[in-house]
């Protein structure tokens, strides 16, 4: 299940490239994640707190009339977007602070991008009664002023990033630059895949409840696999929560979506952003391309390194779908089965609209809806007014 050959690597991309001292605070990090990954007592807390907080395990939902449209292969919704805070980002914010509280850290720091992962990371931070600082690019925080008022509203400060593009890659930056000063008594909470190691490695642990769970249900109702699991990609968390327990399954196709707009599996190099090494969009001088999506989830110049072996390996597939095809898709969902998709899933139903009339009536997809759409409702009225 793991495609992990040495540490924090996966072939060629992964690694920690970081100042000495805060590799030393991510070996002690890594250290940690160690001892408590395998720890009864921690696994039953964590466990205890996905099904009576969470609401875990969420349904896998048959499409039912979305697969009659599309009239080819039957379509089943791995429902994220019933987690409480709306998305898939809850399972590893959830892991990680928890190991903070082993770790007796009080101040955790986090970025974000669609306010999805904020949300999480202050609603956990409430609960656990943690001081909690959110990184937002400026240009998100105008796009989804309704997360920011509700990270606000949970207790967190949000930090407005005005450097760069003011988006994701920048909200990154100012984190990470809040963990090199602060890293005595801060625990940084990263929500993607993406990252020096441990985290890719950790995002992953947590996420895979995903995949853990819809094998479980296929089986439950089909009696055998899916032919493909398709997921939306930005850092990665989502879909790699999605893959995991099928990576060594190998009649599953793996397929990630990416916005046109920033086609890092599809148009990226190998180089180093964020502290390790993966498949970056790169401009002429070498510096990280500007990306632009109407999904700020999926807005990320780089990718995570599991998901760059993936691609190299061809063991994963990605394939690019435009901002239409995004909207088409969100309102197909929307009117053929009455679940509102987060524009980032919204890549993944878009593509599943072009390969379900494909495949044969007998074959079966898994789509990861990885969140609800209740945060891009105004955004998308604007758009198609």
């Amino acid at each position: 299940m793991s495609t992990l050959n040495q540490i924090g690597y996966y072939g060629q991309f992964g690694g920690s490239f970081v100042p000495p001292e805060l590799q030393e605070v991510m070996d002690y990090l890594a250290e940690q994640f160690d001892t408590y990954k395998n720890d009864p007592e921690f696994n039953e807390e964590y466990r205890y707190y996905l099904r009576e907080y969470v609401g875990r395990e969420n349904p896998l939902t048959h499409a039912k009339h979305l697969s009659e449209k599309l009239g080819g292969a039957k379509i089943y919704l791995k429902r994220e977007d019933l987690n409480h805070t709306g998305s898939h980002k809850i399972n590893n914010v959830l892991g990680q602070a928890l190991l903070a509280k082993r770790m007796g850290v009080k101040r955790v720091i986090a970025e974000t991008g669609a306010g999805q992962h904020g949300v999480a990371t202050a609603t956990v931070c409430a609960m656990f009664d943690m001081e909690c600082v959110i990184y937002m690019g400026l240009e998100d925080t105008k796009r989804q002023s309704l997360n920011v008022f509700r990270m606000e509203l949970l207790g967190a400060q949000v930090v407005p990033v005005d450097k760069g593009q003011g988006r994701l890659k920048d909200a990154v930056d100012e984190a990470l630059n809040d963990l090199i000063a602060n890293y005595k008594n801060t625990f940084y909470l990263l929500g993607s895949a993406v990252g020096p190691h441990p985290y890719p490695m950790m995002v992953k642990h947590y996420q895979s409840i995903v995949s853990e769970e819809s094998k479980k249900q296929i089986w439950e109702k089909e009696n055998r696999l899916p032919d493909a699991v398709i997921a939306c990609v930005g850092g990665g968390s989502n879909a790699i929560g999605a893959f995991a327990h099928y990576i060594d399954e190998p009649s599953v196709r793996l397929i990630g979506i990416e916005p046109d707009q920033a086609p890092t599996l599809t148009q990226g190099v190998p180089g180093v952003i964020h502290g390790f090494k993966c498949l970056v969009l790169l401009d002429e001088e070498g510096n990280p391309r500007k990306t632009h999506s109407i999904a700020a989830g999926l807005d990320y110049p780089g990718i995570g390194p599991e998901h760059s072996h993936l691609k190299e390996t061809e063991r994963a597939e990605y394939f690019t779908v435009t901002n239409e095809e995004v909207l088409e898709a969100f309102q197909v969902l929307s009117k053929t089965e009455g679940i509102i998709p987060a524009l980032e899933s919204a890549h993944a139903i878009a593509y599943t609209l072009k390969l379900a009339p494909q495949m044969t009536k007998d074959q079966i997809i898994i789509i990861n809806l990885s969140g609800r759409g209740d945060k891009d409702v105004e955004q998308v009225f604007q758009m198609l007014k």
